[in-house]
Order: C-alpha cells, then structure tokens, then sequence
C-alpha cells in the first residue's frame, strides 16, 4: 500500500473581542501536537495585519496520523469552544504533494 505524507491548512478567524483568547487557545494545541505519531510539522501563523486571523501549516506522514489527531483530547478540547471564539467554523484543506 502505497502511504503517502499530507499537508493540512487550517485556517481560524477569531470573533471580534476574542483575539487573544483564541490565540492563546490555538498555542496551546501546538506543544501536544508536534509530540503526536506521525506530525512532521504544526505551525501556526497569524495574519500581521489582521490578528484575528490565524493559520496553521501541518504536515502528517499519512491521513491515519492526521486522523488520530484529529480524536486527541486537545483537539476535542477546543472543538467546545469553536462557536465562542471564531466566527465560523474552521476551514481545512487536505493537500497532497505532487512534485
């Protein structure tokens, strides 16, 4: 079977007022994260001129590892929180390297 490693762009935008508490709420996914099976990379961005936009760059050596990482306990721990912090669901895209 032939694995092959994904890219993830998660992109945030936080609702007005709530900025920092959803800054602070999206540093604290980074630690764990980067410790998970199979994360090459997880970083996570801000928008200089805009900082209630945020974004993460992730790299996961297979679409299993992204989905166990996906079920961690500080995954599910902010999914609670979505609704009071962004103003719309995350949106995610799922990459795939070609060249």
């Amino acid at each position: 079977m032939n694995i092959k490693a994904i890219t993830v762009v998660a992109t945030f935008e936080a609702k007005p007022g709530k900025e920092i508490e959803l800054r602070a709420a999206l540093i604290g996914l980074v630690a764990p994260t980067r410790k998970e099976a199979g994360c090459l990379n997880y970083d996570l961005h801000i928008l200089p001129e805009d900082p209630a936009k945020f974004l993460f760059h992730e790299n996961w050596t297979s679409k299993a590892h992204l989905d166990a990482h996906l079920q961690s306990a500080h995954i599910k721990a902010l999914l609670p929180r979505v609704d009071e912090l962004c103003t719309a669901f995350p949106t995610i895209t799922i990459w795939e390297k070609i060249g």
